[in-house]
């Protein structure tokens, strides 16, 4: 039972983390970039295996492994300048 909810959790997050990386995408790439779409084969059919990013009829997708990579790095970020304000505050 708790290795089935630890998988939950773990998906659970794992959406999260590639759902932050689109909005991510999104916002820095400023139209030119673009999230691969949820269910389809774009990675597969377009670009080498496991990579993060591809170029596809002049705009640059972002695979759900590149997704993710975004996502982890945009929380590390958020981590290391929360622990970095709360220095400041303390100080």
């Amino acid at each position: 039972m708790t290795e089935f909810l630890v998988a939950m959790l773990w998906s659970v997050v794992e959406v999260l983390i590639v759902f932050t990386g689109a909005q991510v995408v999104r916002v820095v790439g400023l139209g030119r970039w673009r999230s691969e779409r949820w269910g389809s084969n774009e990675a597969r059919t377009w670009s080498a295996a496991g990579a993060l990013s591809f170029r596809h009829e002049g705009q640059r997708v972002v695979t759900t492994n590149g997704l993710i990579f975004v996502g982890l790095l945009f929380y590390g970020v958020l981590a290391v300048l929360a622990v970095a304000l709360a220095g400041l505050v303390s100080a």
